[in-house]
């Protein structure tokens, strides 16, 4: 096999090279790639394979002497008699077995449940901590009501088991329509809750010391289990050799990327940043083509070109920041429609660039051997505890301790969402299950514990709120407060988790938040679902603030780094 080396990268696209050769170059290129990919895919399926089992060898029989009888007909020896076979009426009494409830709960049950109830029935260490006492990452009442039903079960009196869907009543009849139906109903919620204990219980895994949970209130805390199938199933695959991958792969190799170097995640994660900005691209990049043509650029293309940039939701100031380098581009010389687009992508590559570099920090990434505290903020259902979960899945997947502080203790259902999200991820949740607990007492909790277990990472979760709210603003301070005072040294980031489709509005949610939390930096979401894209630009200009990293999807691992040079090629891919 030829080495990763032999194929050289093609010219990147914003060089000047003549179309043809390039375009044969990184199509060569993207093949090789492709070949690598694919050899690396199935040397992993074939290494995932389990090795079939060696039958065990059985010697051959000697060859019979002359006038010897066949193997057949000669008389079985003492060692090859054949073991006498018990006989079906045979039926043990002693040792004595369950009582008859036991019996018939578990004739009834299904062999999962059945092994659940084996498995719930086991002791459990005495010397393990609180949290280790709790099985699984359900929830407590689960768990409760399936221990009761399994001692029920196993009472030496005819009591009933908890009903189980099978066997459900059906409701009574002579009841009028609307009491049929709220019969029915109550009959269905009694089957779903039934079902949800009985899976939950049965799928749970043993804790780990590394996934234990915290709470802070004293009550029976609820451990993550380890990664379930949905986080391992994520795993992206190679799929077919079309316009999408030479695109991603010419799109690493114009940054210098090598065949060695590609990974299928990325190539992967490029094919879903272009699919997510089709909305914007659509109406972006249609209208930019139609305005040049085949024609050299001039003022009165610009002007047009003016409404199409405010169209995507730019931003006036970076608007007209590159209206003013094209315009000085053209009185240098005639500028043909290819080089027009080059030319502008260097200009939103620029303005996208200017936060980072003036932040220090090319990249966000947690400081190794240190604390690092990184708190979501931002409004109300712009998506910050998915994206801290999908945080966490990326940086466990890098090879970082995390921990999971549970501190948007307003919401219904926040801590279940964010204990879920620790469970997918394998990270643990510090959480205060009660109603309306203090957020900066969690915090203070969940800095202790990473301090006591050397955490690298501590991603904090927060309420959602409205720049205008003082009081909620002034609890975000007090947050902060509280990390400064118990983590002087720690690497403190304060990320605003912005929706795209908010357009002009998350810009001023950005230079509100600016002021008042002391933001760090911005995690761009749901770019798939929008055609307003070009906020991102408006953000990184106007509010000054870097973007770090972006959602283009639904999937725990639809959440990367932030890379201008990928997003300006996805949002004007031709």
């Amino acid at each position: 096999m030829e080495p990763a080396t032999a194929a050289p990268a093609p010219s990147p696209s914003g060089s000047p090279a003549s179309g043809p050769s390039v375009d044969q170059d990184a199509l060569e290129w993207a093949r090789q790639a492709y070949a690598r990919l694919k050899a690396q895919q199935q040397a992993a399926a074939a290494a995932a394979e389990p090795a079939p089992a060696q039958p065990a060898a059985v010697p051959a029989p000697p060859a019979p002497e002359p006038g010897a009888l066949p193997a057949s007909a000669a008389p079985p020896t003492p060692e090859q008699a054949p073991p006498p076979q018990p006989l079906p009426e045979q039926v043990p009494t002693e040792p004595p077995g369950p009582s008859a409830a036991s019996v018939d709960v578990a004739q009834e049950l299904p062999p999962q449940e059945s092994s659940a109830r084996a498995s719930a029935t086991t002791p459990i260490d005495a010397g393990g901590s609180a949290t280790a006492s709790s099985a699984s990452a359900s929830a407590p009442s689960a768990s409760a009501s399936f221990e009761e039903s399994d001692v029920a079960a196993s009472s030496p009196d005819n009591s009933p088991s908890a009903p189980s869907p099978q066997a459900s009543p059906a409701p009574a009849a002579g009841l009028s329509l609307l009491e049929q139906a709220a019969a029915q109903r109550r009959q269905r919620q009694q089957e779903l809750i039934a079902s949800a204990e009985l899976a939950d219980t049965g799928s749970a895994p043993a804790p780990s010391e590394t996934s234990t949970s915290t709470s802070t209130s004293g009550s029976p805390a609820v451990a993550p289990a380890q990664p379930s199938p949905q986080a391992d199933a994520a795993e992206p695959s190679l799929g077919a050799f079309d316009d999408t991958f030479t695109w991603s792969a010419e799109v690493l190799a114009a940054q210098g990327r090598q065949l060695d170097d590609i990974s299928l995640e990325e190539i992967d994660w490029l094919g879903r940043l272009r699919r997510g900005l089709e909305k914007t691209r659509r109406g972006f990049v249609t209208q930019l083509l139609d305005r040049l043509g085949d024609d050299p650029l001039t003022p009165e293309v610009l002007d047009d070109f003016e409404t199409t940039l405010l169209r995507a939701d730019v931003g006036v100031q970076a608007t007209d920041q590159v209206l003013e380098a094209l315009r000085q581009r053209l009185n240098e010389e005639v500028v043909d429609p290819a080089e027009g687009i080059r030319f502008l992508k260097e200009q939103l590559r620029g303005l996208l660039d200017e936060p980072i570099t003036a932040s220090g920090v090319p990249l966000l990434a947690p400081e190794r051997e240190r604390l690092n505290v990184w708190l979501m903020v931002g409004v109300n259902g712009v998506g910050k505890t998915t994206t801290l979960g999908k945080l966490a899945n990326l940086a466990v997947r890098s090879g970082y301790s995390c921990l999971i502080a549970a501190a948007d203790t307003f919401r219904a259902a926040a801590v279940q969402q964010v204990q879920i999200w620790g469970e997918r991820s394998g990270v643990a949740v510090i959480a205060n299950p009660s109603a309306n607990a203090d957020p900066a007492a969690v915090v203070y909790d969940a800095i202790g514990a990473a301090q006591s277990k050397g955490t690298e990472l501590v991603l904090v979760d927060t309420a959602g709120r409205l720049q205008t709210k003082h009081n909620l603003m002034e609890e975000l301070a007090k947050v902060r407060r509280i990390i400064d005072k118990l983590a002087p040294d720690a690497a403190v980031e304060s990320l605003l988790v912005l929706d795209a489709s908010q357009g002009q509005n998350g810009l001023r949610q950005a230079m509100a938040f600016a002021k008042a939390a002391g933001l760090t930096g911005v995690v761009l979401t749901k770019l798939d679902g929008s055609a307003r894209g070009g906020v991102a630009i408006a953000v990184a200009h106007e509010a000054g603030l870097p973007i770090r990293f972006i959602g283009a999807g639904e999937g725990i691992r639809d959440l990367r780094p932030f890379n201008s040079f990928e997003f300006v090629e996805a949002l004007l891919a031709v």
